[in-house]
């Protein structure tokens, strides 16, 4: 029989982890982002040496301008770019000033740099693996055990195609939501952020309906 963490032990571990990201970070916890930027290295690096060279904000509309008007053929000038960074939010009103005490970075919508996002992911990696050979649990599997034999199919080639479209799914729910289930139910749900908050109790739903179908029904 596994022996799992208490319920209240894990919520603690996952809140320090999410909580200690962000402040080492600056940034929201979200795995599905990470992986989805590390995975595209090259045009995350681009942006951030792009972003590393224009430091100054009328540097870089003055470049956003000149290579717009090369690539279009137009005579746009600096004058008709907007002057926001990239990835800084534009305010809703156009006098809007600063919040007492809060500096440019708070508004920031970019991401954490690449090397973190990686070390993210390694981390995640190798938590897992240190708890299973830590636990005397770990072993090479090439199935989902008993468990999915049982309730679902025992072929080996249907198991492989039933979990390669479950993973697709997986993945297309996760970028139609704009998140999974650290994303939202972690960093977003703390946070009290709506679109989370509903994110997370429709996947959470959905899981719990699953659940009972395959147990109850099926």
């Amino acid at each position: 029989m596994t022996n799992y963490w208490p319920w209240w032990a894990g919520a603690i571990g996952l809140a320090l982890v999410t909580i200690n990201h962000t402040l080492i970070t600056d940034r929201s916890l979200g795995v599905s982002g990470a992986w989805d930027r590390v995975l595209h290295w090259r045009r995350e690096r681009r942006l951030e040496q792009m972003e590393e060279e224009f430091t100054d904000d009328r540097a870089l509309a003055e470049a956003l301008a000149a290579a717009t008007a090369e690539h279009f053929g137009t005579g746009t000038d600096a004058s008709s770019v907007p002057q926001v960074p990239y990835g800084v939010s534009q305010p809703l009103e156009a006098d809007a000033e600063p919040a007492a005490g809060e500096s440019p970075a708070a508004t920031s919508l970019r991401p954490a740099p690449l090397v973190t996002q990686a070390a993210l992911l390694i981390s995640v990696f190798l938590g897992g693996l240190i708890a299973a050979v830590t636990s005397g649990r770990f072993h090479l599997r090439y199935d989902m055990g008993p468990g999915f034999r049982n309730l679902v199919t025992a072929d080996p080639t249907t198991m492989i195609a039933v979990l390669f479209v479950g993973g697709v799914l997986v993945g297309f729910g996760t970028r139609l939501a704009g998140g999974c289930s650290s994303g939202h139910g972690l960093s977003g749900c703390g946070r009290l952020r709506p679109v989370s908050i509903v994110a997370t109790a429709v996947f959470f739903g959905t899981a719990v309906a699953v659940s009972f179908l395959l147990w109850k029904v099926i």
